[in-house]
């Protein structure tokens, strides 16, 4: 089993009908700007873990280190709904700000969804923003006005398939499967880690079954298009230094195939006023776990 050498402290926080979990580590004392850390879908707080424990001595040691479950993962509780919204990603951030740092610009760091939600509220909080890191955090493919009619059938669809039970996540016998179902995705993932992770990733129900802790209402489509348009402009309003990293497996191109392209992202990137870009090589999708090391000196040479 993989050895923790550092250990969060857990707490909930009550915001906006929920009961926010979060994980914290580090200095809670420090006047530093507080960093935070926003998993990404089908994701929870604890898949920090590998990177916090790849920061140096001296940056764990200065630093309030934040990483909540967003509503409906991991240990967040909340009232049941069918459909989950990014605007209301925003504003679980905002209001978990406003409790836990509510005087001080922060350092936001977010991974693919958690990339996508830091970059739309840099946008629309700037001035909450002391740097800005998108991991892997994409955006969609850009849509046309004759899709929507589609998008609101599928959504209807979709809410039908929820109830009917059609979209819920398959349950696994034991600890070790959910580990194999880690490795299986991401063929980088040691098996120590694995383990360690599938304890947090899921959780056994009174029947013995291990579940994942993320609402099978996650796979509902959003039946709104995503307008490129309105991204590009909240993008101009970034006024942090911003860096953007990606994996040298081009999971953009691979989980798109062909319909939305990282030349088009780079494109749309050029909205943001301050950017830095950086690839981290030997690594996929879920580079945090890949290349914690290398990513956690990144982070720490942007942040310093």
């Amino acid at each position: 089993m993989y050895q923790v050498k550092r250990h969060s402290t857990s707490h909930f926080v009550p915001l906006r009908g929920h009961h926010y979990h979060v994980r914290e580590w580090g200095n809670p004392q420090s006047s530093l700007p507080p960093v935070v850390l926003a998993h990404g879908w089908m994701d929870v707080a604890a898949s920090w873990q590998f990177m916090v424990e790849s920061l140096t001595e001296t940056f764990f040691n200065n630093r309030r280190i934040l990483a909540a479950d967003w509503r409906g993962y991991g240990l967040t509780t909340g009232p049941a709904t069918d459909s989950y919204w990014l605007p209301d990603y925003l504003g679980d951030l905002d209001a978990l700000l406003r409790q836990l740092c509510p005087d001080q610009p922060i350092d936001l760091v977010g991974h693919s969804m958690g990339g996508n939600v830091v970059m739309m509220y840099a946008g629309a909080r700037p001035d909450r923003i002391r740097r800005l890191v998108n991991l892997e955090g994409f955006g969609m493919a850009a849509t046309r006005p004759s899709q929507a009619p589609g998008r609101l059938g599928q959504w209807l669809d979709e809410l039908h398939a929820l109830e009917k039970g059609d979209l819920d996540l398959k349950p696994y016998p034991d600890v070790a499967a959910v580990a194999q179902r880690l490795m299986k995705t991401n063929h980088r993932l040691s098996q120590d880690k694995a383990d360690w992770l599938a304890q947090h990733w899921a959780k056994a129900d009174d029947q013995g079954q291990w579940r994942i802790l993320g609402d099978a209402a996650h796979k509902v489509v959003n039946p709104y298009l995503y307008r490129v348009d309105e991204v590009l402009e909240i993008y101009k309003r970034i006024s942090a230094p911003t860096l953007v990293v990606e994996a040298s497996d081009d999971s953009l191109s691979q989980w798109w195939k062909g319909k939305f392209t990282l030349e088009e992202f780079h494109e749309r990137l050029k909205s943001v006023a301050n950017l830095k870009m950086a690839t981290l090589q030997d690594a996929g999708h879920m580079l945090h776990h890949d290349q914690a090391e290398a990513l956690a000196k990144l982070l720490e040479d942007f942040l310093a």
